[in-house]
């Protein structure tokens, strides 16, 4: 097979999984962020990251994985580099949302299916927490993959769940507190 012929076939794989998986990607950047301009140029960086290691990337088990690693990292980092420790949500988002009828940013909110209180609720967490509970809860991963994607220990990733948890209990005690899961209920599920 000569030169060519593989970088066409890598060039198509590679279009391929950004059809793929650039609506789940910029689901996660949104709901990580709260900004969906933020959580786009997200995804084209991440995408941009995993282009230059495409022949490394296509050859893994779960390239989605990676690619959604390279995502929450690049979002937390940013979130460090302005030294914000607080996001909160801003009600221009999801006016945005509404005005732009984006289709993927829609779907994002429909998929999440929660109250306008728990929206604001989460906005109120800190970049971590959110990424954490968007983590576990939404993409569904074990604590260790979480704290692998994070770059922490299992230990840390138990503890921040347990604080976005409280803090989201403390926060809609009023409206649900509840609804959500205990953290009895999230130590040692999805462990696989």
């Amino acid at each position: 097979m000569t030169k060519s012929v593989r970088q066409n076939r890598a060039k198509e794989e590679f279009d391929r999984f950004v059809a793929d998986s650039t609506d789940e990607l910029l689901r996660t950047g949104f709901l990580v962020t709260w900004d969906l301009t933020a959580a786009e140029d997200l995804v084209q960086e991440s995408l941009f990251l995993v282009a230059r290691r495409w022949h490394r990337v296509r050859t893994m088990e779960h390239p989605k994985a990676y690619a959604r690693q390279v995502l929450v990292n690049l979002a937390l980092d940013g979130a460090r580099r302005r030294h914000r420790h607080r996001a909160e949500l801003d009600v221009r988002n999801r006016a945005a949302i509404d005005d732009r009828r984006d289709e993927a940013a829609a779907s994002a909110l429909a998929m999440v299916e929660i109250t306008s209180e728990l929206i604001d609720a989460l906005g109120s967490l800190a970049p971590r927490q959110r990424a954490t509970l968007v983590l576990r809860y939404f993409a569904d991963l074990s604590e260790a993959q979480v704290a692998e994607i994070l770059g922490c220990s299992v230990g840390t990733v138990k503890s921040t769940t347990s604080r976005a948890l409280d803090r989201l209990r403390a926060v809609l005690a009023p409206v649900r507190a509840g609804d959500f899961p205990t953290t009895a209920d999230t130590n040692g599920d999805n462990d696989d």
